[in-house]
């Protein structure tokens, strides 16, 4: 250590001085994003804007300027597009793989903080538990484990010591090193793979791909469907010209430039094919969405939220299971000594001399603190504040082990021996601890156990070496927040899954989830006899509390539920957190936390209180439920444009032009889609979006259709011209739109009645007070009449459509698969299922034969039925997980293993079911139930079999 002490004084003055007027300094870490030029051609040119550049200057050609008024809602999109492109870019440029803003450098012999882009070469940094590496390094004294999967993917952590290379993106898990700087700015590891690893991250959400395949569906169909609608239309004119003129042999091309009246008609012909066009386009869809998110992530910033990425907010509406780490979730973070208790010892231990009055398991554990002061977690900071001013004498450390989370022990070597403190069947042995396992189940009641030992030595790698000895246990006591209860209470009422995974003794974990609330906290798993993946995967399906977890395990366990269809949100504030906040589909980090877990994290809690959680979990639920709702509207006239176009190639003309366009797009869509989309709304997220968007929309746009096709018949009966047409189509459209907004308003608030009449308000004064501007034609008595009738009968199918969607099931398909034998499900004529095990491949066989030798086999059929749920199992060859805690499986059971197959509802006799073979396991073709009706939660199956959505 002595050849290090003079490097460890650091640079003076003027080599800093020196390096910074040669350039040597830590510098050029941003990203290399795309440029403002380049977000803003991408923004610009787009399909989107190129069809509606197209139709604009379409319109242009017919001469009817005011018809451009689609134009505005093109510029909105793109000017959101541009802008959010801009605010991703900045977002990104800052949120580096290095999220530490400070680090600690020793100049002239002393410690100071420096921004990273303060260092220069040669600079002494000093790195501690949790601390990223700022810059490529030598270490120079010291040892540290070293995580380095933010760059590698690896998760083993890596034991560094002097002379070892230190990378630049990595962080450290344990232990306290000095290291040199060798390499600065872009000449930095991490710097090197920024450019790769580092750009504006394309979101997998689940309503922008919704989007983009409605407007890559619209884009594709309505080029055949624009030319022949015009070709339509054009000639149907061209037909009446050469009717009146028998003698004329000019082509229908030659005609159309004839003269000013052949172009008054191209010209009406383009103005309604491009009515029918804009139709197709969801224009407003993508800009509602847009700002309703915007506008969440400023809500969420005034709670002191940080929402890292934007459409985050979507994945938090359909969070379903909710991951918590104890510490600094559940509870503040902070802790104090309740107690120690010392074990009578022998042997070496007991030859060790102390002052008189002082016990050894204090001696040690005082110690021990001391020696790791420099790299304390807040165990090592509840005991040093324990034993500060006691009369335990100091000794020097000859070695130290810092705390590891993968170990879950510290330890340290003196003149008077060697001793740890951790997790006690971490550092015993099998039989250490059995002598002692009964007094740390009752000490592990109310607090957390620590248990003192006496070891041999330490090895080169920093294990423990020779016997162990234990000498008493320490307790520590959390401090549970004061709003835990009640934000639990929240997500229990909410229908979210709760499970507590730490690194604590399962115990101590238990008895603190019950206090706050957690639903089924009595029962409890250790994941250190999760020896295996089968064990693992079975203990999600049983438990909700998992202490002594490991940080691959909290990974491993989040996995777990995701393969179950669950949508999985981790919170958590410690380096042990970040492969788990990683996997997760929402990660929530503590501001307070380790610099790794708020690098990795989505959503950033700045005022470090788990109580805030309800409210992001609310604004996601009100953000996509409004939007499934107002997106509705939207969708409506898209699929009603696009099937009328079709039914107006063979009978021209589109009843609809652009400016009539524009006037139902803001009065049935735009204004009330943005009222609703910004609305409170916290009921759970169910069901695709883009299901429940057309189960909406579709009513509607047959309901527009058949009106649409109504009024063609009465313009050709009543010999009416476009014009009348046209009016009578807007009304008629106008009054299914205003059926729509009535039903997805209810039930009715005071908002929502002012909304509804200001809709019928403005069509009413747009329909009679702006005739000429919006092409509004007089209508006679009899036409009025007509068209009267043509929306009350559309209006009809209209509510009697939507109530046969709101009724019809969804039949859905569930996949259940088991290791080596096969499933029958059956059901009795009186409703309800059950799987069974068919047991192996020669069972089945021998069944089979003894089922043709009695020719029982098809009557057996005909009598197979379904048992009660809660006898419903599948077995296999492995050991069984056991019953579920009723408690426990609660909101998991719609989802997890053979809990899918054993809801409680009975079907109706005259649904179908049938189970066939699949590659993947036996395939089971059900009616869906509906969420709301779905019985009893509880009984997981046994085994280890999984059950799934098909």
């Amino acid at each position: 250590m002595a050849e290090h002490d003079v490097e460890v004084r650091g640079l003076t003055a003027d080599e800093v001085r020196e390096r910074v007027q040669a350039g040597r300094v830590n510098i050029n870490m941003e990203l290399k994003t795309k440029s403002v030029r380049e977000l803003v051609l991408e923004n610009l040119l787009t399909l989107f804007n190129l069809i509606n550049l197209v139709l604009a200057v379409l319109v242009i050609l017919a001469g009817s300027f005011k018809n451009l008024t689609f134009l505005a809602i093109v510029v909105l999109n793109t000017g959101i597009g541009i802008v959010q492109a801009l605010r991703s870019k900045r977002m990104v440029d800052k949120l580096t793989l290095l999220a530490t803003k400070k680090a600690k450098v020793v100049r002239d012999g002393l410690e100071v903080e420096l921004d990273l882009d303060e260092i220069v070469i040669d600079d002494v940094v000093k790195l501690g538990r949790g601390d990223q590496i700022p810059a490529d390094a030598i270490v120079l004294a010291g040892e540290a484990q070293v995580n380095e999967s933010l760059l590698t993917g690896e998760s083993n952590l890596i034991k560094k010591e002097p002379g070892s290379d230190l990378m630049s993106g990595s962080f450290l898990d344990s232990g306290l090193v000095y290291a040199r700087v060798v390499h600065v700015g872009a000449e930095n590891y991490v710097a090197k793979i920024n450019n790769e690893a580092k750009y504006v991250k394309k979101v997998n959400s689940e309503i922008l791909n919704t989007l983009n395949l409605i407007v890559k569906f619209a884009s594709i169909i309505m080029v055949p469907l624009g030319l022949a609608l015009f070709v339509s239309s054009a000639h149907e004119s061209y037909a009446s010209w050469a009717a009146a003129s028998p003698d004329s042999s000019t082509t229908m091309l030659a005609w159309m430039f004839s003269g000013a009246d052949a172009w008054r008609e191209v010209s009406a012909a383009i103005l309604s094919t491009v009515g029918a066009l804009l139709g197709m386009i969801p224009q407003g869809l993508v800009l509602l969405t847009s700002s309703v998110l915007a506008i969440s992530t400023v809500r969420l910033a005034r709670r002191n939220v940080l929402a890292q990425q934007l459409y985050c907010i979507e994945t938090l509406a359909r969070v379903d299971v909710l991951c918590l780490d104890k510490t600094g979730t559940i509870t503040s973070g902070r802790m104090e000594v309740e107690g120690t208790y010392p074990l009578p010892v022998e042997g070496r231990a007991a030859r060790i001399s102390l002052p008189g009055g002082v016990a050894l398991v204090d001696f040690a554990l005082a110690n021990i603190a001391r020696a790791t002061a420099a790299d304390a977690n807040e165990t090592c900071k509840a005991l040093l504040d324990h034993y500060e001013g006691s009369a335990i004498p100091h000794s020097d450390p000859v070695r130290i082990v810092p705390f590891s989370s993968a170990k879950k022990w510290s330890g340290a070597a003196f003149a008077e021996g060697a001793f740890v403190m951790g997790a006690a069947q971490f550092v015993l042995d099998r039989d250490a601890f059995a002598q002692v396992e009964n007094r740390v189940a009752e000490l592990a009641s109310t607090c957390r156990v620590l248990v003192v030992a006496s070891v041999d030595g330490f090895t080169e790698d920093g294990d423990m070496a020779g016997r162990v000895q234990p000498l008493g246990f320490v307790t520590i006591r959390d401090e549970i927040r004061t709003s835990a209860a009640e934000t639990i209470g929240y997500f229990n009422e909410q229908g979210v899954a709760l499970n507590v995974i730490s690194g604590d003794d399962p115990r101590t974990v238990s008895s603190i989830a019950q206090v706050v609330g957690i639903p089924g906290a009595s029962a409890y798993v250790d994941a250190t006899t999760l020896d295996t993946p089968f064990k693992l995967d079975a203990a999600v399906d049983r438990y909700h509390v998992f202490g002594r977890v490991t940080p691959q395990q909290k990974r491993e366990l989040v996995q777990a539920l995701q393969r179950r269809g669950h949508t999985v949100a981790m919170t958590g504030d410690g380096v042990n957190d970040v492969l788990a906040l990683k996997e997760a589909d929402c990660s929530v980090a503590m501001a307070a936390g380790s610099d790794a877990a708020r690098n990795v994290a989505e959503l950033v809690l700045v005022d470090n209180d788990f109580a805030s959680m309800p409210a992001v979990v609310a604004e996601g639920r009100r953000s996509i439920n409004n939007l499934q709702r107002s997106a509705a509207l939207f969708l409506t006239k898209t699929l009603f444009s696009m099937g009328l176009a079709a039914i107006c190639i063979a009978f021209p003309p589109y009843p609809f032009q652009p400016i009539q366009m524009t006037l139902i797009n803001f009065f049935c869509i735009g204004y009330p889609g943005f009222v609703l989309g910004l609305e409170a709304n916290r009921a759970r997220v169910e069901g695709s979006f883009l299901v429940n968007v057309v189960k909406r929309a579709l009513p509607a746009s047959l309901s527009v259709i058949l009106a649409a096709c109504l009024c063609m018949v009465g313009a050709a009966l009543f010999a009416l011209d476009n014009s009348m047409l046209s009016t009578m189509c807007l009304i008629a459209t106008s009054a299914v739109g205003c059926c729509l907004i009535w039903r997805i308003s209810q039930p009715f608030t005071l908002l929502r009645r002012v909304l509804f009449v200001s809709i019928v308000a403005g069509l009413a004064i747009g329909i009679l007070g702006f005739t000429e501007f919006f092409s509004i034609a007089p209508l006679s008595v009899l036409t009025a009449s007509y068209v009267l009738a043509v929306s009350v009968a559309s209006c009809a199918l209209f509510f009697r459509l939507a109530r046969a969607m709101d009724a019809r099931r969804d039949v859905g398909r569930r996949i259940v698969t088991g290791f080596g034998r096969g499933v029958r499900v059956t059901r009795h004529r009186r409703g309800g299922r059950r799987v069974t095990s068919t047991g192996s491949s020669a069972r089945r066989f021998v069944n089979r034969a003894v089922g043709a030798f009695t020719h029982r086999s098809a009557s057996s059929t005909g009598r197979r039925g379904v048992a009660r749920p809660q006898d419903a199992t599948i077995r296999d060859g492995f050991s069984a997980v056991g019953e579920t805690d009723a408690s426990s499986a609660g909101t998991r059971a719609d989802d997890a293993s053979s809990a899918a197959l054993a809801d409680g509802v009975t079907p109706q006799r005259s649904e179908s079911q049938r189970v066939t073979k699949s590659a993947s396991g036996i395939k089971v073709k059900m009616p869906s139930r509906r969420r709301g009706s779905r019985g009893g939660k509880g009984g997981a199956a046994e085994g280890f079999a999984d059950s799934r959505r098909g």
